[in-house]
Parts: C-alpha cells; sequence; structure tokens
C-alpha cells in the first residue's frame, strides 16, 4: 500500500514538471499535451480526498517551478512571501480539477472488488464503454476551461500560463483562439491528453487487442486535425498588409533597484533621451518608451515635459511615453489629495499631450495593497506606498497624419482576454503593450508574458507591439508570428537598445472585420463554465456510493 501510494505521489510530482516544463524558459510545448492526462492517471482508483491532494501536489509543483522568477524581485523577503502564496492559492484549481473529475469518473461504479494495485484499477477504468470514456474526457476538458475562466476572474484575476498559452509557437494550433479565445487551445489540449491516457492504459491493459487504443482517440483527433486545417487556411490567407508604420522602440533595461533610486532619476532620463536621439536617425514615425520610463510626474515637471517635447518637435514624430500621472482628489480636508496613476501619454509632432491612458488592472502588491487601510501591517511587504489608482476605460490613441490608432495596455493588462477585447474596437490598427519587467532580472518572465500576449493578437486579428523596459520588446502579427525579439546584431532580447519595427495596417480609413472572439467574447468560456456547474451540481445531487470510498486498505 505504501508503495502504491508512493508511486501515485511520484506521478503527480512529475506531471507537474512536465506541465512547468510546456512554458519558456524550458518551452517543450508538447509536454502540455501529457501532463493533464499523466496526473489524472496517477488519481485513478484514490478516493476524492487522495485525489484533491495529489492534484493540489502537482500544481503546487508546477506553479513554484514556472513562476520561480518572482524570486528576482529585488525585496527577498516580500518575494519568497509571494512566491510561496501564489504558487499555494493557484495549486488549489488543478486540485479541484483532479478532485471533481475523479468524482465523475464512470469507472468507479463500475469497477469490482477491492483495488489492489495500479493494474486492476486500470483494468476497472477499461471496462467502460468507449463512449462513457470519451464523455469523461470532454468533462475533464470543460471542467479545465471553467477554472481557468475562474482563476482569471477571482481576486483580480491571474490569468498567467493558462495551459493553452505553451502552444504559442505552434500557429496552426493557436488560430482557433480567434473563434474561442486560448480557452479554446486549452481545451483541445486536455482533451487530447485525457484521450491518450486512455489509449496507454488500453495498451497496458489489453496488449492483446492492438486497435483498442484507437477508440479513445479518433474523435479528439479528428477535431484537433480540423482545428489545425483551420489555422493553417488562416495563416495562408492572412491578408497583405497594405502600409507599415515605422514604430521606434525604446527599451533602457533600467534595473528596478534604480526605479526605486530618487538619486539615479537624472542619469536614467539622459539615458534615455539619449537613446532616443540616436533612435531619430532614422526618422521613424512613431516612438514608444516603455512603462515607468519617466522618472517623475511629467505633466507636472516642466523640465521633464520640455525635454520630451523639443524631442517631439525638433524631429516631428508622434511619442507614446509610459509616466505616472497624478489627478487631484475633491477633498474637504486641508492639504489637497490626488490620486496616482500608472499611465501612458500620446504626444503629438507639436509637442502637446494628445491623449492618456490610465492603467485599469493593476497588479496587487505591487501596485496596490488590498486592505491596507484596515491592515497596515500589509505594506511592509511591498516598497510602493500608497500605491496607484485604477483608470476607468480604453484610451485610443489616434494620429490623423498617419491614418492610424492604437490602443494601449500596460504591464500585465495584455494576460486578460477580456480586458484586451475591449481595447481592440474596430477603429484601432494595433495594440501597443508598455511593460516593466525589469523587477524579474534576465528569467522567463518576460518570454512566458510575450507568450501570454501573443493570443491577444490572434484573437482580435490585430498586430501587437510590445515595448519593454528589459525585455521582451518585440511585434507579434495578427496571426501570432512573434518577431524582432533581439536586437541588431545581437540575440540578447534583455539588453538596452532601441529598434525599429515596421508595423503592418491595413488600408488607411477602412474598418477592419473583427474575428468571432471579438465580435462576442467568451462565449466558449462561459459555455463551459455551466455545463461545469451543471456537471458538479448533478454528481452532488445524486452519487452512488463508490467502490474508491468503500475501499480500505488490507
Amino acid at each position: 500500500m505504501s508503495r502504491l501510494v508512493d508511486r501515485k505521489s511520484g506521478c503527480a510530482l512529475l506531471g507537474g514538471l512536465l506541465w512547468a516544463a510546456a512554458f519558456p524558459n524550458i518551452e517543450i510545448a508538447g509536454l502540455a499535451w501529457v501532463a493533464p492526462g499523466l496526473i489524472l492517471a496517477c488519481a485513478l482508483g484514490a478516493s476524492p480526498g487522495r485525489a484533491f491532494r495529489l492534484g493540489y501536489m502537482a500544481g503546487l509543483v508546477h506553479f513554484g517551478v514556472s513562476l520561480y522568477w518572482l524570486l528576482y524581485m529585488p525585496f527577498p523577503f516580500g518575494a519568497l512571501t509571494g512566491w510561496l502564496a501564489l504558487s499555494a492559492y493557484l495549486a488549489l484549481y488543478p486540485a479541484v480539477w483532479v478532485w471533481l473529475c475523479i468524482r465523475l469518473l464512470p469507472s468507479v461504479q463500475d469497477s469490482p472488488g477491492v483495488f489492489p494495485g495500479e493494474r486492476a484499477v486500470f483494468q476497472g477504468y477499461m471496462r467502460v464503454s468507449g463512449l462513457r470514456r470519451g464523455l469523461w474526457a470532454l468533462a475533464c476538458a470543460t471542467i479545465w476551461v471553467a477554472l481557468e475562466m475562474v482563476v482569471g476572474r477571482v481576486l483580480t484575476g491571474f490569468p498567467w500560463n493558462f495551459l493553452g498559452a505553451s502552444q504559442y509557437r505552434i500557429l496552426p494550433v493557436i488560430q482557433i483562439a480567434s473563434v474561442a479565445g486560448v480557452y479554446g487551445v486549452s481545451f483541445l489540449v486536455v482533451w487530447l491528453s485525457v484521450a491518450l491516457m486512455s489509449s496507454a492504459l488500453a495498451i497496458l491493459v489489453r496488449p492483446q487487442q492492438p486497435r483498442s487504443w484507437m477508440v479513445d482517440l479518433v474523435v479528439p483527433m479528428l477535431l484537433l486535425a480540423a482545428a489545425c486545417g483551420f489555422g493553417v487556411s488562416r495563416v495562408v490567407n492572412a491578408p497583405e498588409p497594405d502600409r507599415f508604420l515605422d514604430v521606434s522602440l525604446i527599451q533602457p533595461s533600467i534595473p528596478q533597484t534604480l526605479i526605486w533610486d530618487p538619486g539615479e532619476n537624472s542619469n536614467r532620463f539622459t539615458g534615455l533621451l539619449e537613446l532616443s536621439e540616436q533612435a531619430m536617425g532614422s526618422h521613424p514615425d512613431l516612438m514608444v518608451w516603455p512603462e515607468a520610463a519617466v522618472p517623475n510626474l511629467l505633466r507636472y515637471e516642466p523640465e521633464s515635459l520640455q525635454a520630451v517635447q523639443r524631442l517631439a518637435t525638433g524631429h516631428g514624430v508622434w511619442m507614446v511615453l509610459g509616466a505616472d500621472d497624478a489627478v487631484s482628489r475633491h477633498s474637504d480636508g486641508p492639504k489637497p489629495e490626488f490620486d496616482f496613476f500608472n499611465s501612458a501619454f500620446l504626444m503629438d509632432p507639436k509637442g502637446e499631450l494628445a491623449s492618456v491612458y490610465r492603467k485599469r488592472k493593476l497588479v496587487i502588491f505591487g501596485e496596490y495593497i488590498p486592505l491596507v487601510r484596515w491592515l497596515p501591517f500589509l505594506g511592509y511587504f511591498t516598497p510602493i506606498g500608497d500605491g496607484f489608482a485604477a483608470g476607468s476605460e480604453p484610451v485610443p490613441f489616434e494620429m490623423p497624419d498617419l491614418g492610424a490608432t492604437l490602443s494601449v495596455v500596460i504591464c500585465f493588462e495584455d494576460v486578460f482576454p477580456h480586458l484586451v477585447r475591449k481595447h481592440a474596437v474596430p477603429d484601432v490598427d494595433f495594440l501597443l503593450n508598455l511593460t516593466n519587467n525589469g523587477w524579474f532580472g534576465e528569467s522567463a518572465a518576460q518570454w512566458q508574458h510575450a507568450a501570454n500576449a501573443v493570443f491577444r493578437a490572434v484573437e482580435n486579428g490585430l498586430p501587437l507591439v510590445r515595448c519593454a523596459n528589459n525585455g521582451l520588446t518585440c511585434l507579434v502579427d495578427s496571426r501570432g508570428r512573434l518577431s524582432h525579439a533581439g536586437f541588431p546584431g545581437s540575440d540578447n532580447v534583455y539588453a538596452r537598445g532601441f529598434k525599429n519595427v515596421p508595423v503592418p495596417l491595413g488600408p488607411a480609413g477602412v474598418r477592419r472585420e473583427p474575428t468571432f472572439y471579438n465580435r462576442h467574447g467568451d462565449w466558449f468560456g462561459w459555455g463551459c463554465v455551466g455545463i461545469a456547474a451543471v456537471l458538479g451540481g448533478t454528481r452532488f445531487r445524486w452519487r452512488p456510493e463508490s467502490v474508491s470510498e468503500k475501499w480500505e486498505p488490507t
């Protein structure tokens, strides 16, 4: 019995490691098609409580490994606390998934007697009809997507590294996101993974029936083939750009410790201006600075504002600038009060601030501290002071003389499918993400962030430009191709420098045709939530006593 338990735990840990290895920096995308099925296989024959614990172990390993970059944050106690707390919280979701899938498992009622070992458990599972196993695999995929919908919204949401995002380089597979969002890709991966598990068990249990493994794979493989066929057609038949916008992206690569050091404000601002002057030699249409590039409140610091205005007017260029902003709050107190915002400004070639966007989705403990008014000690975990207020709406940045309109998202806003969709209105020509991943050094965070952002381009059928403090500054086209990641003569994505990126645009003055996802949003995800709720409710309303619950070790 102890050996059986140990094997199950080891299998769960392996599943979590394979799941993590599907994402950057290891990035073996095929492992994502194995990990969910492997994690479920180790829970076959376990009681629901044991299944929950196995799922939690797998999730804890996965999130602990894939989110290791949180430990790079330059305040060790807060970094360690955040890494442990976030991993422990997120691991609840795969735990719930395994627990609920095992409760729905049809073989529990059909397996006879006591389970003396894994092989007997697998034999019991394979005695279930192929139709019921197929429906169970579908239910497992549906529940996975439902839980991804929840994790992307609860407690402000953390939709980082959804399973489908691991496939960001496999263009034919990810095009289904233009219809169902990243959730559609996650669904395909989990469905086929569970079907692969069933096929592997068929080979193990029924070696004398060499074709029995095909029963579980036929339908999901056909759907995957259809999705890939749709994807290939969409990639091959992508419209040719009518014109290009020459965008110069500045990557200053400033360590986070210097960003927090007021004594370095002048030096880093001077360096930013020097890089920009060098980039102006290529005469771009638009120049972009990353999130929080300006070291002070741009609108209230005449010296900084005038320096940027000289840059814009001297070269006749549009600029998008990442800078903090402040707005006076109506107050009856003796001192004026302000709301501070993480913002992006659009400056026209005349040096006028034409538009401002204020970040709407704030980073918990990075930009605001929940409950800090009632629990002041929470302020000791981060160095952010009073934090930021949230903006209220997307703001298109219109550049009439260039015949182009862009919409800015800041920091990790581009990992939220439902948020970015609201920025991708028909008049917008491309999305622009300003981010500062200097918090995490030269780690996998930059690549994981970009992998998630690829799906926002595919979902909305729009190019997405990323301008980062220390990587990954790049271009993602409307079909998810990621390019311009390195610098001329170097593959170092974390380096200091600038790059010119030709952003493909459609015909001037012609509104683009939105994708199905852009028009209808998370219809697929919400459908999975509804079905999962019905499955869970039905199972808990009528649940016959299972063999696994009667089983006691002998």
